[in-house]
C-alpha cells in the first residue's frame, strides 16, 4: 500500500496560547475516553460471541449457528468504529492485524470449493486446511497441530511464512468458520455453511467437525483476549492513553492521521474503489457474511464521532466531551462548519449503501461490472470520503500541526498499477 502526503507543512510548530493548549488536552482526554468505551464495547460483544460459539459447539443446531452469526454481526458495530484509532496510534497499528486482517486465503483454515484452487507461487499455504491436517510443514519445520489452540493460531499459523493473506485469527477467520465461503458471485446471498459442520458422529458434514469446533473456539477465545488487552491499554494509566497524552501536538496529529488515513487510502481506496475497479466480490471487507455495507457505514461513523467528540455506546450511554470540532471552531468557525457538513454528507452516502443492501441490493451485486446503480452508490461513498479528507487537510493546517502522511491507495493515486 502506498503512502501519500496529503497535508501541507504547518507554518508553526505548536498550538498558540495557553488556553488553546489546555483545550487540546481536553480534546485528547475525550478522544481517549471514547477509545476506552469503544474497545470495552467491542470486548463485551466479543464475550457474547464467545458464549454463542460455546453453545453452538456444545449443542449444534440451526438455531445455535444463527445465534452465533447474529452475535458476530453485533460485535462488528462497535469494533468498526474503533478503526479510526489506527494509523495515528502505533500501539493500535502493531496490534490490529491480529483481530481484523483481511482479505484472507481461507483455504489455510478449512475446506473450500474445488474452484478455489491449491497452493500458489505467492502462497504455498493457501489451501493447507489445518482443520483437516493435524501435522504440516512450515518453512522446513514439522508443525504439530494435533491440538488446535490459541497459541497455535497466533504463533504458528497467523501470517505464516510472512504472508499477510495467511490470516488465521480475528473477526474474519471466525466469520469464515460461521458462514463458509460465499459462492454466489455477484448474486445475492452470503456463505451457507451448514450447522452440521459442527455436528458430532455420523451427523458431521465435511469431516473434522471436532477440529473445526476447536478452531472456532480457539479463535474466539483469542479475540476476547486481544480485545481485553486493547481495552486495558486505553483505560486510565494504560499504555495507549499515556502515549497519546504525552505530547499534545503529537496527540492531535494522531487523531487527524487516523481520520485522514482511514477516510482516504483505507476506506475510499482499498475497501471501496479497489473492489469496484476489479468488480471482485472477494474484495468485500466482510465477504463471507455479506456485511460489508455495515462495515463501511460504521467505519465512516467512527471518523465522524471522533471529530465531534461523541460516541453512543452499545447500551445507549453517550460518551462526549470537548472535541476537535470545538478546537477548530475556536480558530475558524467556517472550517468547522465545512468539516461537519462533509462528514454528514459522507454518512448520508454510506447510509444509502447500507439501506440499499438491507433492502436486498447486496454489496456483491453493486460490485458487478455494468451495474450502474451499484457503481453510483459505491462511488458516492468514495467521493464523500475523498472530499472530507480535503477538509481534514485544512484542519491540519489550521491547527498549525506538522506535516502528516495519510495512507494512500493505488486505486486512487495510480489506478493503472492496479491492473499490472
Amino acid at each position: 500500500m502506498t503512502r501519500m502526503l496529503l497535508a501541507t507543512t504547518a507554518l508553526t510548530c505548536g498550538l498558540a496560547g495557553a488556553a488553546q493548549a489546555q483545550s487540546a488536552a481536553d480534546v485528547l482526554d475525550t478522544y481517549a475516553n471514547i477509545a476506552a468505551a469503544k474497545y470495552e464495547d467491542s470486548l463485551i460483544a466479543a464475550r457474547a460471541l464467545d458464549t454463542a460459539v460455546t453453545t453452538l459447539i456444545e449443542a449444534p443446531s440451526p438455531e445455535a449457528l444463527q445465534a452465533a452469526r447474529a452475535a458476530w454481526l453485533e460485535s462488528r458495530v462497535p469494533y468498526q468504529q474503533t478503526e479510526v484509532y489506527r494509523f495515528g496510534n502505533p500501539i493500535v497499528d502493531d496490534w490490529e492485524g491480529k483481530v481484523n486482517a483481511w482479505p484472507l486465503d481461507e483455504g489455510l483454515i478449512d475446506y473450500v470449493d474445488g474452484a478455489y484452487g491449491g497452493p500458489t507461487d505467492e502462497n504455498q499455504l493457501a489451501a493447507l486446511n489445518v482443520i483437516a491436517n493435524p501435522e504440516f510443514t512450515l518453512s522446513g519445520d514439522t508443525i504439530d497441530a494435533s491440538d488446535i489452540t490459541p497459541a497455535l493460531l497466533e504463533n504458528e499459523l497467523h501470517e505464516a511464512d510472512g504472508i499477510e493473506a495467511n490470516v488465521a485469527t480475528g473477526y474474519h477467520a471466525i466469520e469464515f468458520l460461521l458462514w463458509g465461503q460465499d459462492l454466489n458471485g455477484h448474486d445475492d446471498g452470503a456463505g451457507n455453511r451448514p450447522w452440521t459442520d459442527y455436528a458430532q458422529g455420523t451427523a458431521c458434514t465435511n469431516g473434522n467437525c471436532d477440529r473445526r469446533a476447536d478452531y472456532l473456539a480457539a479463535a474466539t477465545e483469542l479475540l476476547v483476549t486481544d480485545l481485553e488487552w486493547m481495552a486495558n491499554a486505553w483505560a486510565e494509566d494504560g499504555e495507549a492513553r499515556t502515549a497519546l497524552l504525552d505530547n499534545e501536538q503529537a496527540g492531535l496529529s494522531a487523531i487527524l492521521t487516523g481520520m485522514g488515513s482511514l477516510s482516504y487510502g483505507e476506506q475510499a481506496g482499498e475497501r471501496m474503489r479497489l473492489g469496484l475497479m476489479l468488480n471482485d466480490p472477494e474484495e468485500e471487507h466482510d465477504c463471507f457474511s455479506d456485511n460489508t455495507h455495515n462495515s463501511h457505514y460504521y467505519d465512516g461513523l467512527g471518523i465522524q464521532n471522533v471529530y465531534l467528540g461523541e460516541y453512543v455506546r452499545t447500551d445507549g450511554t453517550v460518551i462526549s466531551g470537548p472535541s476537535l470540532s470545538d478546537l477548530v471552531a475556536a480558530e475558524n468557525p467556517g472550517l468547522d462548519a465545512e468539516m461537519k457538513a462533509k462528514l454528514s454528507g459522507t454518512m448520508m452516502a454510506l447510509g444509502r449503501i447500507k439501506s440499499a443492501a438491507e433492502a436486498g441490493f447486496a454489496y456483491d451485486e453493486m460490485l458487478a461490472r455494468g451495474n450502474d446503480a451499484g457503481e453510483a452508490l459505491i462511488m458516492g461513498g468514495v467521493n464523500g470520503l475523498i472530499d472530507q479528507t480535503r477538509s481534514i487537510e485544512r484542519v491540519v493546517t489550521e491547527l498549525n500541526l506538522d506535516q502528516i502522511a495519510f495512507e494512500g491507495s493505488d486505486s486512487l493515486d495510480n489506478p493503472s498499477a492496479v491492473f499490472q
